[in-house]
């Protein structure tokens, strides 16, 4: 049984229990409505959902793109003891028998719940927006081609990065459907007619989200609003979910809380595009096939353009520099939570409340991680 201040996904409780049963949240509400004994009141703990990551490439000096399966056990391992207890292992573009053994490799991973899927992003995605993905590994929209490769790892993949303008791109959503993979769209140069139509056809058939909005796309100009725009009034819609990487980098924190007043929590999921680099020094890594330096915790290509490589934070780093940034911490909280598990389909994560599966991350006041429960489970101090 845990006390201190409770931010359930939906709710703050200054003074609230979290009471599990086995690997289930057996209460989770106000200490004065829970009906056994208390323990003693905690005013300098906070107690938080089990995190929720849909766009995650790796950690600990482990890529999940990179094909071992025991480096993605310690990425894995390393987001989930600083609180995201449920994760997408997003790989990056590559040649189709590469992504065929890298879901090879993840399918036991996934199949274990070690990670929830596998989320791919690309190769069908624009040149012109590739930023850190392999401009060779991009290939035009093939049905078929994605057919075979979701087929031969069943279950697997969870999330398809996909550019709205890639040819057959209906059809790449329909495929995704029938293989219980969410459609997102991203990495493009589309203008804004081109990607209203395509989240509105998508969004016909189920869940719809937005990769990284603003990063990997056009700017937003008054008399070319491309694609941000079209993503911004679909988000205000109710037809997509706009994935934030709120890590301090990738957007300026007057974006971020721009955002939220724009659209609300519940149309955004915080992400942290982590790669290997999240939770090292500063030093030399690699993103799938691509060089990366990190310099002063920033990961850009080595040579070349520079572009921002994926980020360096855990989900609970953003969490912290979004509520930073002047949004709600319970604002924070629901769209790293509630919102990235409602995307998935999940409906036994992301909340503190009875039912769902006993996922706590225990922090300081001031967001600093100090224990997580992940199915009624302490996450070892050797993990963490």
């Amino acid at each position: 049984m845990l006390r201190g201040r409770l931010v359930t996904g939906a709710t703050v409780v200054e003074d609230g229990v979290v009471a599990v049963a086995g690997d289930r949240i057996d209460f989770a509400g106000p200490a004065a409505d829970f009906p056994g004994q208390l323990p003693p009141p905690a005013p300098g703990r906070v107690l938080l959902p089990g995190l929720v990551d849909v766009h995650c490439h790796g950690a600990a000096g482990h890529g999940f793109p990179d094909g071992d399966a025991a480096g993605a056990r310690a990425a894995a391992a390393h987001h989930r003891a600083h609180g995201t207890t449920t994760l997408l292992a997003s790989l990056v573009s590559a040649p189709l028998p590469v992504l065929r053994d890298r879901l090879a490799t993840l399918a036991p991973l996934v199949a274990a719940g070690e990670v929830a899927g596998v989320h791919l992003e690309g190769p069908f995605l624009s040149t012109a927006r590739c930023g850190a993905q392999d401009p060779a590994a991009l290939v035009p929209g093939n049905p078929a081609a994605l057919r075979e490769l979701l087929a031969g790892s069943p279950g697997t993949v969870a999330a398809m990065t996909l550019a709205p303008e890639t040819p057959h791109a209906a059809e790449l959503v329909a495929v995704l459907r029938e293989h219980g993979a969410l459609p997102s769209f991203g990495h493009t140069d589309a203008d804004a007619a081109t990607v209203t139509a395509a989240v509105r056809d998508a969004a016909r058939t189920g869940r719809v989200s937005a990769t990284h909005l603003f990063n990997g796309m056009p700017p937003l100009l008054s008399r070319a609003p491309g694609p941000v725009g079209a993503c911004l009034a679909a988000a205000a819609r109710g037809e997509l979910v706009l994935e934030v990487i709120a890590d301090g980098v990738h957007l300026a924190p007057e974006t971020v809380a721009m955002l939220f007043d724009l659209v609300g929590p519940d149309a955004i999921a915080l992400v942290t595009d982590a790669m290997a680099a999240a939770g090292m020094a500063d030093g030399s890594y690699h993103l799938g096939s691509l060089p990366v330096a990190v310099r002063d915790g920033v990961a850009r290509l080595a040579g070349g353009s520079g572009a921002i490589a994926g980020g360096t934070a855990r989900l609970v780093d953003v969490v912290r520099r979004t509520v930073a940034a002047g949004v709600p911490l319970a604002d924070a909280v629901r769209s790293a939570a509630v919102t990235p598990a409602r995307l998935l389909g999940r409906e036994d994560v992301g909340e503190l409340a009875a039912g769902r599966r006993a996922d706590v991350l225990v922090t300081d006041l001031d967001l600093i991680p100090t224990a997580v429960l992940r199915a009624g489970a302490w996450v070892t101090r050797e993990e963490r």
